[in-house]
């Protein structure tokens, strides 16, 4: 008999990746009105200060001013990235709120794949088993795309930085559930596919399955969150059971999660393989498109690129002459730790370090700030973060542009004036 553990699923690797669950009607019909709704209209619970995207499918990203006030960020004000009606219904989790008892009672995971054995664990089984907590960022992998739409605008939500938050997540370590499985004889395992309950809109439409390699490193801090800020987690954020991989960008923590897989190749989903994909060499917009992408010539969207964000001052204010804090936040995928954050007043002829706050844990992002004498006038703040690989932040953002607009992470600029 062939059990499965973490150095089995390496080597393999190695040889051959308050409403009730659909409620909130009144969200749908404000979702179709002519003007754009308040986002607590689009999904009850969410704070009026919230920009909306796009209404139909309850996008929305947060004030940069409303990030920078909390720690964790509390779910009211976080970021939300849905791509389909769920249960193919047109109906919407569009709720703080979590599930209702008796969805959460029912509610099952399937395990299956390439095994011997494939096996069915309820959410009320996964409750009294040992519980982790992981502190991450969540971030959209389309965070920042409005920037690139300076060289060529792309399909998708114009993003600015509001597509992200700092969350504590609990829940049952993924490994757990996963290193008694049996492997079927001769199977290559590479991939762990996840899929949700949300469907295609239409038949035959592109379903979000996603799939990882089993040998990131990343997986193994991986969870079946339960738990999201010390409370159930919201049904729009994925209650009652979410696919957690820190240091991953959004789409690839399943929401809803229904089925988790062990396969030896990733999921031929057109989500996976022609949306949330970035090419590994530059390409020009007119030249490349999404559906130039392949297996070949790119990768999926998944750990973070090395980021680091202003929060204060923020464009377009207006600060008192003299010592200025300048001050935001920095984070990567978790894999080592960031070394260094420096800023510059002078467009980048001289850069001075920022001091870095302690961390939450590897996959938190990190507080920094620095005070600099400015005297009245218009000024630009830069800053670059670089971690201990020696990985930071292009000085030209746009050298990554893509026909998908994702993975924005360069140099963050903000302009303000000094009074």
């Amino acid at each position: 008999m062939m059990t499965i553990d973490r150095r089995r699923l390496l080597r393999l690797a190695g040889a051959t990746g308050a409403t009730g669950l659909f409620g909130a009607p009144g969200a749908m019909r404000a979702a179709f009105a002519a003007d754009p709704p308040a986002a607590g209209d689009v999904i009850a619970g969410k704070s009026a200060k919230m920009i909306v995207h796009n209404a139909k499918i309850g996008v929305m990203e947060t004030p940069l001013d409303l990030l920078r006030d909390h720690r964790v960020t509390p779910k009211d004000i976080l970021y939300n990235r849905t791509h389909f009606p769920v249960d193919g219904s047109g109906r919407w989790v569009a709720t703080t709120a979590a599930p209702a008892s008796d969805v959460v009672s029912d509610w099952s995971i399937r395990i299956g794949g390439l095994v011997q054995r494939p096996k069915s664990i309820k959410v009320s089984e996964l409750m009294p088993m040992q519980q982790v907590k992981r502190t991450s960022v969540m971030q959209c992998a389309g965070n920042g795309r409005s920037y690139y739409w300076a060289k060529a605008k792309t399909p998708g939500s114009g993003w600015k930085h509001g597509g992200m938050g700092n969350l504590v997540w609990e829940g049952v370590p993924l490994l757990a559930l996963l290193k008694s499985l049996e492997l079927s004889p001769d199977a290559r395992v590479e991939f762990l596919t996840a899929n949700g309950k949300d469907v295609p809109p239409v038949a035959g439409g592109a379903d979000l399955i996603k799939s990882v390699r089993l040998n990131a490193p990343q997986l193994d801090d991986a969870i079946l969150a339960l738990r999201m800020n010390g409370e159930p987690i919201p049904t729009i954020h994925g209650g009652p059971v979410r696919l957690i991989i820190p240091g991953y960008y959004g789409n690839m923590n399943v929401k809803w999660l229904t089925d988790l897989l062990l396969m030896d190749r990733e999921t031929p989903s057109a989500l996976m393989q022609k949306t949330y994909r970035m090419p590994r060499r530059p390409v020009e917009p007119g030249k490349f498109t999404t559906q130039d992408l392949t297996e070949q010539n790119s990768d999926p969207t998944w750990g973070f690129a090395i980021m680091s964000v202003v929060f204060a001052p923020l464009t377009g204010q207006t600060v008192p002459a003299g010592n200025v804090d300048l001050q935001g936040v920095a984070w990567n995928d978790g894999v080592v730790a960031l070394s260094d954050v420096r800023v510059s007043v002078d467009q980048g002829k001289t850069w001075l370090g920022a001091e870095i706050d302690s961390s939450d844990g590897p996959y938190a992002w990190q507080r920094w700030h620095r005070r600099v004498e400015l005297a009245a006038g218009a000024h630009e703040v830069w800053v670059r973060a670089t971690d201990a690989w020696g990985r930071s932040q292009p000085l030209d953002g746009l050298s990554t542009w893509n026909p998908g607009g994702w993975d924005w992470h360069g140099v963050d600029r903000v302009s303000f004036q000094v009074a």
